[in-house]
């Protein structure tokens, strides 16, 4: 499964086919949302965090097939879609927003992230609950064939092949509470985290780079080169 995030921490696309440069998912995360009050910190950006209803938040592309230029509108939880730089959308989202524009994409560390099924079925029976997939956000989200609970994790330093794309594997993605709100309800479920912490070191699925760009399609094999 392919995923995009046009605005950083709103809902996700659902892709089956994408392509990849160097800054990542074509049109992934070029839009953010500032707090007012911390512009200058190392971590400006308003998420799921401070406002889980920003999970309800639906962005899409005007013009699909050229996501970098095209104008983004969002379909908020009323139904209301509006232009992403309307000021009313900041106002509505709180603490003093304003919004902003990457073309590099805003990332808090790479801008991949990948994530296995068994992954989230081994914490998933950690937790004693069917967990939603989405609620850890990753662009790639792929099934191996080596079992184990956690097969990325093997992986780091070396590089993949999917579709045309190869990706290096670079780091293990440090999580925070963001997965502990539920992408449906915005319901908050601290024992998610706190199983990650203590099972995990507090990470969940990894981070990678671009090594040479390329389409990636649903269904395309994975391998390691």
């Amino acid at each position: 499964m392919l995923f995009r995030y046009p605005v950083k921490s709103m809902g996700g696309q659902s892709l089956e086919t994408v392509d990849v440069d160097w800054n990542g998912f074509a049109g992934d995360r070029r839009w953010a949302f500032i707090r007012g009050d911390l512009v200058r910190s190392g971590f400006p950006w308003l998420t799921i965090r401070e406002n889980p209803s920003m999970w309800q938040y639906a962005p899409r592309f005007l013009e699909p097939d050229k996501p970098d230029t095209s104008v983004t509108m969002v379909r908020t939880p009323s139904g209301n879609e509006l232009d992403v730089v309307d000021p009313s959308l900041a106002a509505e989202l709180g603490h003093n927003a304003r919004v902003i524009k990457q073309d590099r994409g805003v990332f808090d560390a790479f801008p991949l992230s990948l994530l296995t099924t068994e992954s989230v079925a081994s914490l998933g029976a950690s937790v004693g609950e069917d967990l939603d997939m989405r609620r850890f956000r990753p662009n790639l989200y792929i099934e191996s064939s080596e079992g184990g609970d956690a097969p990325e994790n093997s992986w780091i330093g070396e590089v993949l092949q999917i579709g045309e794309l190869q990706m290096r594997i670079d780091k293990r993605d440090k999580r925070c509470v963001v997965i502990n709100v539920d992408p449906v309800t915005t319901d908050r479920d601290p024992k998610i985290l706190r199983s990650v912490a203590q099972e995990r070191d507090s990470r969940f699925g990894v981070y990678g780079s671009p090594v040479r760009p390329g389409r990636v399609t649903v269904g395309d094999s994975v391998s390691i080169v």
